[in-house]
């Protein structure tokens, strides 16, 4: 199984400390450049690894974010962007001002996990409800207990950690929870590094932290998944393949996506990189920690790749609890 401690882990650490030089060779003879969401670092790694093994070209995969990627993107500099969210409209200006047209191809599912330390004796679940009094922006400096969430929760300091403000996995947790995207409380331990989360909720009884999936199912002897009832909800409900699979684990699952420059294409490593990603993707989902789209929805992204169907089918915003079909049969938006 490919988790993503070892050599994987240790792949991450070498992308964030190396992004200069692989932007150096960006544009090199034969080697496809992909930079973007950390989250989907993961998946693109294992399948640019079993690419290569294949005899494919040269991949090299950055993290400098979701954000950050799609900078990059925008500018030309890269073949490929990870992303844990879908394209934003400023994102889509940029784009079309330097004249990069591009697809976008989901290619897995996460489910956003909520986390608290294995020492923590009283949480039995949150409802989305707790989780916006925790994090809106009100809350800064007032919300600072458990106590204050939930009366019969201790009058423990209330700790809070997650993704940073660049992060694709901020925007959709923000939006899910709290209502409107990047709208977060600003007084919590902030990091692109979901190895730091981890770190600090697992020290600390208080502690609460959120981030994708694969990275709870990589710690779980130190940490603990919150179930989480929805909206009008009643029953709380754990992250899992499942539970994302049948809609229960709302709104916290969500899409991810490549995107790829049109132009890219026009170079056959590009193009049969994609098609095996989309091929071979799967598998390699399920390997890392992620849940796999179902293989129709692999399908339906292949034939639009393959018909040239170009642009975004969200129009530059995210929007909680989409399927992919239905995304991936709507028209494109450059």
């Amino acid at each position: 199984m490919k988790k993503i401690s070892g050599s994987l882990k240790a792949a991450i650490g070498v992308a964030a400390l190396c992004g200069g030089f692989l932007s150096q060779q960006a544009g090199a003879a034969g080697v496809i450049e992909i930079d973007g969401s950390s989250t989907v670092y993961p998946i693109t790694e294992a399948v640019a690894e079993e690419y290569q093994a294949a005899g494919g070209a040269r991949v090299t995969v950055g993290i400098s974010g979701t954000g950050g990627g799609f900078k990059r993107f925008c500018r030309g500099e890269t073949d490929i962007s990870n992303a844990s969210r879908p394209i934003l409209k400023e994102e889509m200006v940029l784009c079309a001002q330097a004249g990069v047209k591009y697809f976008e191809l989901p290619i897995a599912y996460d489910a956003l996990t909520v986390v608290v330390s294995k020492n923590n004796d009283f949480v039995d679940h949150l409802t989305i409800e707790e989780l916006k009094k925790m994090w809106e922006p009100a809350a800064a400096g007032k919300i600072t207990s458990w106590k204050q969430v939930r009366d019969s929760f201790p009058d423990l300091p209330l700790k809070l950690a997650g993704a940073g403000a660049d992060s694709g996995t901020f925007d959709y947790f923000t939006e899910a929870v709290v209502g409107v995207a990047k709208s977060s409380r600003g007084d919590y331990q902030a990091s692109e590094d979901d190895n730091v989360t981890v770190q600090f909720v697992s020290r600390d009884k208080g502690a609460l932290g959120y981030f994708g999936l694969a990275y709870y199912e990589e710690n779980k002897d130190t940490l603990r998944a919150v179930p989480i009832v929805a909206s009008g909800g009643s029953t709380g409900v754990l992250p899992s393949i499942a539970s994302v699979n049948d809609g229960t684990y709302t709104p916290l699952s969500r899409p991810i996506f490549i995107y790829v420059k049109e132009k890219s294409v026009q170079r056959p490593e590009v193009r049969k990189f994609v098609e095996f990603y989309l091929q071979e993707g799967g598998a390699l989902t399920r390997e890392v920690g992620f849940v796999d789209l179902p293989a129709v929805a692999y399908e339906l992204a292949l034939k639009n790749f393959n018909e040239g169907k170009l642009g975004t089918g969200f129009g530059g915003k995210s929007e909680v609890g989409l399927k992919v079909e239905e995304l991936l049969a709507r028209e494109g938006k450059l």
